[in-house]
């Protein structure tokens, strides 16, 4: 059997505008397939990108390497690979909670008057894909693709409390800065924090992440019962008492569990213990 050869790196080089021109070329190799032509030689794929056949040869060779790229063994010609597969999927499933998520986020923001979020988490920060405003003269505002940390945010807290616990010790081992005077940085409060919300099955944001803002999340869930992303309600402490939170906590937590079941998740049955607590039946 043939040892595998080691491909030869390609010489990173940068642009004016900071780019290597190795991975910039590497996209762009990535980019030349297409649906009318899904298997390219090497011949081929310099043509149309002006390189030098050399050069896309060790290209090619390197992202087959990670599977980015696969070899044809009949024809020699290059295909897209199993890598690109994984890392599209992820972007599909970021896509449908998306999509699934919209109508009944505005209906949870049409009957609280409060601004909804939908958040993903992205590393160590929530992302937010969804910014559902209030209509209220006073309200929060957010912008879609923001990040806040997920540490102090109650879309953070709820993504943490149901993910892998190695992504919560990662989290917890960074150097978590406090961003109001109310922010909780200590590991081990926070710990126990994420173990509450776990048993609630939701979180909340006492001015923690905002000054003057208060907020109560709850997980979304795919079909493996993975929390993938998050539904939170946020208002100024004026009209979100913590009364009206603790209200309005059964409404979040309803709106995630439709949104749930429309991404194939089987919710288990819940009936609300004091108004503010879920409880499994």
């Amino acid at each position: 059997m043939d040892a595998k050869v080691k491909p030869a790196p390609v010489p990173e080089v940068k642009s004016a505008s900071g780019r290597l021109s190795s991975v910039a070329s590497a996209l762009r190799v990535l980019k030349v397939f297409s649906h009318s032509e899904p298997e390219l030689g090497i011949s081929s794929i310099a043509q149309r990108l002006g390189l030098a056949k050399s050069t896309v040869h060790r290209l090619a060779v390197t992202l087959a390497s990670e599977s980015f790229l696969e070899q044809n063994p009949q024809n020699g010609r290059y295909r897209l690979g199993l890598s690109l597969f994984s890392l599209g999927a992820l972007v599909r499933q970021r896509m449908d909670v998306s999509h699934q998520a919209l109508s009944l986020l505005t209906a949870l923001r049409d009957q609280t008057q409060e601004t909804v979020h939908l958040a993903i988490l992205d590393d160590t920060s929530i992302m937010y894909l969804h910014n559902m405003e209030s209509a209220q003269a006073i309200g929060t505002r957010s912008y879609i693709g923001t990040r806040k940390p997920a540490f102090c945010t109650s879309e953070g807290r709820v993504l943490l409390a149901f993910n892998d616990p190695e992504l919560t010790a990662s989290v917890l081992k960074e150097d978590m800065v406090q961003r109001t005077p109310k922010t909780t940085t200590n590991p081990k409060v926070l710990r126990a924090m994420l173990d509450e919300v776990r048993a609630s099955g939701y979180a909340t944001d006492d001015e923690e992440s905002e000054i003057g803002m208060r907020s109560v999340a709850a997980p979304i869930r795919d079909i493996s019962g993975k929390a993938i992303a998050a539904v939170g309600l946020a208002g100024p402490i004026q009209r979100l008492t913590k009364k009206e939170l603790r209200r309005l906590v059964p409404q979040v937590i309803t709106t995630a569990a439709g949104i749930s079941t429309r991404m194939g998740y089987k919710v288990p049955s819940l009936t609300m213990v004091h108004g503010d607590r879920p409880s499994r039946s």
